[in-house]
């Protein structure tokens, strides 16, 4: 137990040169492992393990490119949150305006994933789930899925790609764009660092 909260720490430090909040979930992690109180120890490593995952959100977001084709980033929209649970986070960039804007979402430890990498990965019950607006793409070597969404009100179609990139799932929409549009801009996300990051 006492490496665990030892490799935590070395983790969050090697992230950011300071973590007040870190550093008070496992003070109190060790005082209470010490003194024997086990399920206090572990809401304590929860918690920490929580500042870790906003802390690597925030990387993340540093790795995203400013601007995508022609949209440029809405810094007021960008957000790291804390997931249920205190497993993962939910990591968010939005791009562009309404009428042409792209979402792009990283939920670490995703429920998802699992049933994601079924349908891509067993090609009879991907073909199950086709309904002609969808199909499996590779995106940097990743298997993705790749949905038309028809527009509501505009007449204009967009598009999602779902990632399962380890145990998190990568959803990227954009409005008012072609297959090979989205397939373009997804390609400017650098997934294999972000995947270094969130594993």
């Amino acid at each position: 137990m006492k490496y665990i909260i030892t490799l935590t720490a070395i983790l969050v430090y090697s992230l950011t040169g300071m973590a007040q909040d870190f550093t008070k979930a496992m003070n109190t992690a060790k005082t209470a492992y010490s003194g024997g109180k086990l399920e206090e120890t572990h809401f304590a490593l929860q918690q920490a393990m929580q500042e870790v995952d906003l802390i690597v959100g925030k990387e993340v977001l540093k790795l995203l490119p400013q601007k995508i084709d022609s949209l440029s980033i809405n810094e007021k929209d960008d957000n790291v949150a804390s997931n249920v649970g205190y497993v993962g986070a939910t990591i968010h960039r939005s791009y562009g305006k309404p009428g042409r804007k792209a979402d792009l979402s990283i939920i670490s430890n995703s429920p998802l994933v699992a049933m994601m990498n079924t349908f891509l990965n067993t090609p009879i019950l991907g073909g199950m789930m086709n309904d002609g607006k969808t199909k499996t793409v590779k995106v940097q070597g990743y298997k993705a899925r790749l949905e038309k969404q028809v527009g509501s009100t505009d007449g204009t179609d967009g598009y999602q790609l779902q990632i399962p990139l380890g145990s998190a799932l990568i959803t990227f929409k954009v409005d008012d764009c072609t297959d090979t549009q989205i397939q373009d801009m997804i390609n400017t996300i650098p997934l294999q660092q972000i995947a270094k990051l969130i594993q």
